[in-house]
């Protein structure tokens, strides 16, 4: 920071008048002048005492607005389990996903049961299985191999009894099931697989 220039301070001080001064101190005493008058017509900053005892001096809040006031803010909430409790929330609540609801899967009558059919068919496009329970319709009951290992699954809900079936693979071979426990002849020199279907328990 450079010196006031003596003359600049008399001038400023009023000992000497503004015009005696060079065009350049003149420039430099008006400035200083413009800004003295600028700090005296600022507003006065409110010291931080008055602030504080303001506050202080605040009537309090009513038990409404306090209790309104803490229900609009943000709140951290932490619980604190032993890791045994933890343990048994979490097998609950796996349990409570695995374990399929009354809702869930076919409502069955009392006169019907569930029967599952399994076939290794390599290779097969489709597989479908046709009987007595279904009119020998070759489409209405098809088999998925969902892990492309040529092993093909269903389950269907066939009214309880003895019924005859066979398999239906790519639409025209018909193929008897080699896991099934009976065959009956169908009359036309070949047989047919048995399905025994019995009511589920109540």
């Amino acid at each position: 920071m450079r010196p006031i220039d003596p003359r600049l301070h008399q001038a400023l001080d009023g000992d000497i008048p503004p015009e005696t001064l060079a065009p350049a101190l003149r420039r430099d005493a008006e400035s200083l002048e413009a800004a003295v008058a600028l700090l005296a017509a600022a507003p006065v900053a409110e010291s931080v005492e008055r602030r504080v005892m303001a506050a202080v001096r605040r009537p309090a809040r009513s038990a409404g607005r306090r209790l309104l006031r803490w229900a609009i803010r943000p709140h951290s909430v932490v619980l604190s389990m032993r890791p045994v409790w933890s343990l048994a929330l979490v097998a609950g609540i796996l349990l409570l996903a695995v374990l399929p609801s009354p809702e869930d899967g076919p409502q069955l009558g009392a006169e019907e049961g569930i029967a599952q059919f399994v076939g290794r068919f390599p290779g097969a496009r489709s597989v479908h299985v046709v009987g007595s329970f279904n009119d020998w319709k070759p489409v209405s009951i098809p088999l998925e191999d969902r892990d492309h290992d040529g092993v093909w699954q269903a389950v269907a809900v066939l009214p309880t009894g003895t019924h005859e079936y066979m398999f239906v693979v790519d639409g025209e071979r018909w193929v008897v099931d080699p896991l099934a426990g009976r065959f009956v002849e169908d009359g036309f020199g070949r047989v047919n697989s048995v399905l025994i279907v019995r009511p589920l328990p109540r």
